[in-house]
């Protein structure tokens, strides 16, 4: 018995051995590690005339002509993935904005988290166990191992990457927007010694469209102060470089504020992703100057597509509330409000102290988020707005009946493009289980009851690069922004080069934000030890010595609501991971493949 035992593990070990090659044989130490993250940026926008070094890297290096984001496609769904390598259901950081469950006090005692902020971050791991992600990070485990770390970058997903790192930093780096500010977090010593002599200030510059000013300071501290130190202390390092541009100039773009072209592929966007590719091109030039590029592996990616902003509905309750007007473009927060209207419940807004909202009389919430029900304390439903797709949770007795009743609703209206429902609510026609997209797993935080995804189209023929989408926020028509299922928003960039990755070698398989920690720990022989099983893989593929990956496709449909509409999923998998194309009805997501 114990002999076919150990036959069996032996096989399944030969088998990891053969997918996944080994670390370099006489390696005197493990490989340094970054990551560079350039928010929002898009595997279309990389061209050579505006991103040289992108450009170049890519085909230097491993190009991932297969890439994706996580969805729900937002900011720190992803930072939370690519900290850990777990899928959502794990880490339970369902979207920016998250239901906690119970009042924030920095929130104002709302119940809504908006975990871009250290401060607020810092009271979701009070509230959750010491750390709300339940997971190890990459970077925290690094530390733990001895090795230095750094995360530098955009205010909230720079924090993510080492929620348990401490605030004074005596252990991780934490270089963001609020350094030197209210709510920023403490420098070590090494790094504030040298801030004048290398002409870095005080406090990180504001935030500007395009941030190039904010980009050139972080740059300037990562090249002058951070490397060299690391450098010359000797031992290996981790590193995580988080980029604003373009996500923050592609949301605030007003080249075509009120119209749809050129949206997002006008003159300030472009700017906004040279930013980022300069600063690329910056810290890859600093490794090679201080003799480190040989020992250092570094994956580039984006947590994020982009698609152009949408606000109209002819069908929306909402958008007829206006009573100066037959007809208006939808408004943030036109969820909640369209499913106070349609479950006949009163509606109450969190910004305004629970304030209720007299839809009847054309007020409008302050937000996209709400709280639905006869007591704003006790809600039975909650709507969490991100922009492309929306959170709602359900309680109370009543939660599986108002669940198909929102489907339903839902299904009649011209801005939504399919429905994920919590598995622990049953079948509904018309939605898939959430389990389907990875989003039931071991979260500590509260797991939304259903998904929404939002309509997006396209008029032109490179259809990821034109994608227009409705969302739930208050960017105007014409402005960008994320977080649908559309493969415009799934469709990031990703490539990688270094001394363990092949060379010139363009990777046709699938890969994800959450093989990113898999992969880099792998490399610098990193324990990255795992709480939940939703779990990304080694790209053994991409790597030196690696075989082809093995790649099955799939399209899953829901059984038809009583509108004849079913939610679709493009899958892909390899190595029992699941990767996540599109998903919507038919003809209502850009990218989607229907059966």
């Amino acid at each position: 018995m114990k002999s076919a035992i150990f036959a069996r593990l032996f096989g399944a070990l030969a088998l990891v051995a053969a997918t996944v090659p080994a670390l370099a044989q006489g390696q005197d130490k493990p490989h340094n590690i970054i990551i560079f993250v350039a928010d929002g940026l898009r595997y279309g926008s990389v061209e050579p005339g505006n991103m040289p070094n992108m450009a170049r890297l890519k085909t230097q290096g491993v190009d991932f002509t297969n890439s994706h984001s996580l969805w729900p496609t937002v900011t720190t769904v992803n930072a939370s993935a690519i900290a850990t390598g777990h899928y959502i259901g794990d880490t339970g950081n369902f979207g920016n904005t998250l239901y906690a469950g119970k009042p924030m006090l920095t929130e104002n005692l709302s119940p809504f988290a908006g975990v871009e902020d250290n401060m607020v971050l810092a009271e979701m791991n009070e509230k959750f166990g010491g750390n709300y992600l339940n997971e190890t990070s990459l970077i925290a485990a690094a530390r733990a191992q001895g090795f230095q770390t750094a995360v530098i970058g955009k205010l909230g997903p720079t924090r993510i990457q080492d929620l348990t790192a401490s605030p004074d930093g005596s252990q991780t780096l934490i270089l963001d927007d609020k350094t030197g500010h209210a709510g920023g977090l403490a420098l070590p010593q090494w790094f504030t010694a040298q801030m004048k002599m290398n002409f870095v200030g005080a406090s990180t510059p504001a935030t500007t469209l395009p941030a190039i000013e904010q980009e050139l300071y972080l740059m300037k501290a990562t090249t002058r102060i951070v490397l060299p130190h690391f450098k010359a202390e000797g031992k290996p390092f981790a590193m995580l470089f988080w980029s604003r541009d373009p996500d923050i100039t592609q949301h605030g773009a007003k080249d075509s504020v009120g119209e749809y072209e050129p949206g997002i592929n006008g003159p300030s966007a472009r700017a906004a992703t040279r930013n980022a590719d300069t600063m690329l091109g910056e810290l890859l030039q600093a490794l090679k100057d201080q003799g480190l590029d040989k020992t250092t592996d570094v994956f580039v990616t984006a947590d994020h597509g982009f698609i152009t902003v949408a606000h109209a509905s002819a069908t929306s309750p909402s958008a007829h509330m206006d009573l100066a007007l037959p007809l208006t473009d939808l408004k943030q927060g036109f969820l909640a409000t369209d499913l106070a209207a349609s479950l006949g419940m009163p509606l109450y807004d969190p910004g305004k102290n629970n304030a209720l909202v007299d839809i009847g009389n054309g007020q409008h919430l302050s937000g996209g988020s709400a709280l639905l029900g006869a007591d704003p304390n006790n809600p039975d439903v909650v709507v969490a707005s991100n922009g492309g797709a929306d959170l709602i949770y359900l309680n109370g007795a009543d939660a599986k009946d108002n669940a198909t009743a929102i489907v339903n609703f839902l299904s009649t209206q011209d801005y939504t493009s399919g429905v994920f429902v919590n598995d622990a609510l049953g079948k509904i026609p018309g939605a898939l289980p959430m389990s389907a997209v990875n989003l039931i797993g071991s979260a500590r935080t509260p797991v939304p009851s259903m998904v929404v995804n939002f309509r997006s189209f396209a008029n032109c023929a490179e259809q990821l690069m034109c994608a227009v989408s409705i969302n739930d926020t208050g960017l105007a028509t014409g402005q960008g922004s994320h977080g649908g299922f559309s493969r415009a928003e799934t469709r990031n960039f990703m490539a990688a080069i270094g001394p363990s990755f092949k060379a010139g070698y363009a990777d046709p398989a699938p890969i994800s934000n959450a093989d990113i920690a898999p992969t880099m720990a792998h490399l610098a022989g990193i324990d990255l030890p795992a709480k939940g099983k939703l779990t990304g893989r080694v790209i053994g593929e991409a790597l030196k010595g690696g075989k082809a990956a093995a790649v099955s496709r799939e399209t899953l449909a829901s059984e038809p609501d009583a509108n004849g509409n079913a939610t679709i999923l493009n899958v892909e998998q390899v190595d029992g991971r699941r990767y996540f194309d599109a998903a919507g009805y038919a003809g209502q997501t850009v990218g989607l493949k229907a059966p």
